[in-house]
């Protein structure tokens, strides 16, 4: 296979379901190529993605969204059979003219949906919207005070509209007020705060069960004290650890055994991991990127085999606690009795485990150029990050979040 980045970003629907995923592909051996090369790259880099990982892995059973250039579309290189899985994007800067549109309405007479992506100006690609399915407009660069003026216009065409790069809640119902059908952004990751809001109850007693359980004096007894507490909390703990751990098939029948066999820090990660997965108000999504973050931070803590790699879990999961409670990181970790590599890495990205968050967050935002951590190279960043969608997804169901 080629050596190639391959990440996703989730698209919503209003009830904050992912429809599908966005497919962003970085193929490290062509950056410098002419542009017909480039095109065959992405030929075969789409190609090599989904028969070598397959579209299933990630995906799911939403729709996987993927870039094409003009190029790719008019000399009708090879696409993936997976008409009704597959969305096509074209850019919204991609020249207009009759050998475009007849190659476009070849792909959809082929069963393929098709999307504009990046709109700006919805006039300007008046053209194509008749042929394709989804037009997603850029709310970064698209003047919102003419918001209503670009739907209305949108409407009179038979089109899904797609509000992408939602940074805000308030971005997000904004565009639910005027009848979006998806949303894409990283809206979900960032806290909701409003000023004088108190923490329910719910989440102060999450809160206050990680405060304890973080506490590096904490004795064997005194966790499994805390988690015994809660019989359904245990019972979810021991069928987790017994099912998935790490592929490593485990017949643990007490907490007890599970602290004797696995060791304080690894019950801390996985307790943790419950009791932010009940938070029930928020999006299951939010969940599952917090467990992809926290599986891709411990691999590449330990491959590039850092002093305190063992908290690499930590690290990742606890970068979505922001988003997950309302409140700010910052009065979150004074709650919290985290190790200062940790509160630095979490704060500021710095020092080793920042450095391992930072690249973690790059990858997952599509930032290729940024996601190499030191001592690490592009197969290890990404097999780290395929790995931890396998792993978020073979615990999802036993977390009850589908």
């Amino acid at each position: 296979m080629l050596g190639v980045y391959v990440g996703r970003q989730p698209i919503y629907n209003q009830e904050l379901l992912v429809s599908g995923y966005e497919l962003l592909f970085r193929d490290c051996n062509t950056d410098k190529a002419n542009i017909k090369d480039h095109d065959l790259a992405t030929s075969q880099v789409i190609l090599n993605t989904f028969m070598e990982i397959g579209i299933e892995r990630l995906v799911g059973n939403g729709m996987a969204f993927i870039n094409l250039t003009r190029g790719f579309i008019i000399e009708k290189f090879p696409l993936p059979m997976l008409q009704g899985r597959v969305v096509l994007e074209i850019l919204e800067n991609i020249p207009i003219d009759k050998k475009l549109i007849t190659a476009l309405y070849d792909l959809r007479d082929l069963g393929y949906q098709l999307a504009l992506d990046d709109v700006v100006q919805p006039e300007k690609v008046s053209l194509l919207l008749d042929v394709v399915d989804i037009v997603k407009l850029d709310l970064i660069q698209t003047d919102l005070s003419r918001l209503h003026e670009y739907v209305s216009f949108l409407r009179k065409y038979n089109v899904q509209l797609v509000a992408e790069k939602v940074e805000t809640l308030d971005m997000f119902d904004l565009c639910k007020g005027y009848g979006f059908e998806f949303y894409q952004g990283f809206f979900l990751c960032r806290p909701n705060v409003i000023e004088g809001y108190r923490i329910p109850a719910a989440r102060f007693n999450i809160l206050r069960l990680l405060s304890k359980l973080l506490n590096p004096d904490l004795e064997i007894r005194e966790i499994e004290q805390i988690i015994r507490q809660d019989v359904s909390l245990s019972y979810k703990l021991l069928r987790l650890i017994n099912s998935v751990f790490y592929g490593r098939p485990m017949h643990i029948k007490s907490i007890r055994q599970a602290l004797t066999m696995l060791g304080i820090l690894q019950i801390r990660n996985w307790a943790s991991l419950l009791f932010l997965s009940r938070i029930d108000d928020k999006p299951a999504e939010l969940v599952i990127t917090a467990m992809v973050r926290a599986r891709m931070c411990e691999i590449l803590a330990n491959e590039i085999k850092i002093e305190d790699a063992d908290s690499g879990f930590a690290v990742g999961l606890f970068s979505v606690l922001d988003a997950l409670l309302d409140l700010p990181i910052e009065e979150i970790l004074e709650s919290l009795p985290l190790a200062d590599s940790i509160q630095m890495a979490l704060l500021h990205e710095e020092g080793s485990l920042g450095k391992v968050l930072h690249c973690t967050l790059a990858y997952e935002r599509g930032d290729f150029d940024e996601a190499l951590c030191p001592g690490s190279n592009p197969d290890i960043t990404r097999e780290a990050y395929l790995t931890s969608i396998d792993w978020a997804n073979s615990i999802k169901s036993l977390l009850e979040m589908d």
